[in-house]
């Protein structure tokens, strides 16, 4: 890896005075420990373990900025308002889906990234926004245990219409306990065209979902939890992430993943409106532009990095298992984030509703 720059100026440089500026009658004091750290929210759990090593201890060990990593609950729009509004800040910037970024800047709770360097100017313009720094993407695929259609005589499934078809397939079905991607996945096993896939007909989807849901023998709330259910073979199939999917495939177990008709969703870094750090933020996402520092966190986070230079430094066998990889971005689904930023909502008192009712 290159030698880090902070704002263009080696920390050496201005340790020693290297720049001319410490003019004799100045008396110059370190920074305090407080006034160079930084509290980053992730999702935890092998998103800590990828991202720590691909991107927070070398930068903090280049930029001597710490950065303090934080996990919460996905989709964490509601914790983020809350802290903008209050002026107490809990995290200093977040780790969030586009469509949870999108929410945000939207009702104005993040501050411009103002970032123009060769690596950010690389990312495509499908991973990032003014406010959003895309490094991964993540995909919603089928997933489901080998072993559970071959004990029971039955074909394995081949997409998202099988996991709505219970009279072929009677087994135990899991689903993320969410209106994302369920209402994609149901509009699609029910002849949904892509092209005319958004806007999302709600009343359609709800019709199909109707069908399946007696069959769901558990509800997953997040992705750790999908995992273990595929482990345990609590489920014999279900709508995952692709990350999660492969870490029970890692795990040994005999769970098997559908790439056709995934449905593919940029996460990145923002940057909360009115962080006193928000400098010190903005070097941070600098830094995880790299394709050399993205490639580190597929060795623990199967999620694909945005950077295509990044596969330069990949082992083929674990490309492929990546949701970027070309043959998995040839037969992906985007989701409109866009659109659900406008939606989210409301359409999940009525999916919560639907799920109680």
């Amino acid at each position: 890896m290159a030698r880090y720059k902070l704002n263009n100026t080696t920390r050496r440089q201005v340790l020693t005075g290297g720049l001319g500026l410490v003019a004799a009658p100045f008396i110059w004091r370190p920074a305090s420990a407080e006034d160079r750290r930084i509290v980053v929210r992730d999702a935890g759990g092998p998103f800590a373990v990828g991202f720590a090593e691909a991107f927070y201890k070398p930068f903090q060990a280049a930029s001597g900025i710490q950065i303090v990593a934080v996990p919460s609950a996905s989709e964490p729009t509601s914790q983020i308002r809350a802290m903008v509004e209050n002026g107490t800040y809990t995290w200093d910037m977040a780790h969030l889906t586009l469509s949870a970024a999108t929410q945000l800047t939207a009702a104005n709770f993040l501050d411009p990234l103002k970032i123009d360097t060769p690596d950010f100017n690389k990312i495509p313009a499908e991973y990032k926004t003014p406010y959003f720094a895309g490094v991964d993407v993540f995909a919603v695929v089928l997933a489901y245990r080998a072993d559970a259609f071959a004990k029971k005589g039955l074909p394995e499934p081949t997409g998202w219409a099988d996991y709505f078809d219970v009279k072929k397939l009677p087994v135990r079905r899991g689903m993320r306990k969410h209106p994302f991607d369920n209402v994609e996945i149901a509009l699609l096993a029910d002849g949904v065209p892509l092209e005319k896939l958004y806007p999302l007909d709600f009343d359609r989807a709800y019709r199909k979902l109707d069908g399946i849901k007696p069959s769901i023998a558990a509800w997953w709330d997040g992705g750790a939890q999908s995992s273990q259910l595929l482990k345990s073979g609590e489920i014999d199939m279900t709508p995952a992430w692709n990350a999660r999917a492969q870490a029970a495939i890692d795990d040994g177990a005999p769970v098997k993943i559908i790439w056709d008709q995934n449905l593919w969703v940029p996460e990145g870094f923002s940057i909360l409106r009115g962080t006193p750090k928000a400098d010190l933020c903005r070097e941070f996402i600098k830094f995880t532009a790299s394709p050399e520092q993205q490639a580190i966190f597929t060795k623990h986070l199967s999620y694909g990095p945005v950077q295509a230079d990044a596969y330069k430094n990949i082992p083929p066998d674990r490309a492929k298992v990546l949701s970027t990889y070309p043959d998995n971005m040839r037969r992906r689904i985007q989701v409109d984030d866009a659109f659900w930023a406008a939606n989210k909502d409301k359409q999940m008192e009525r999916f919560n509703a639907w799920v109680l009712g």
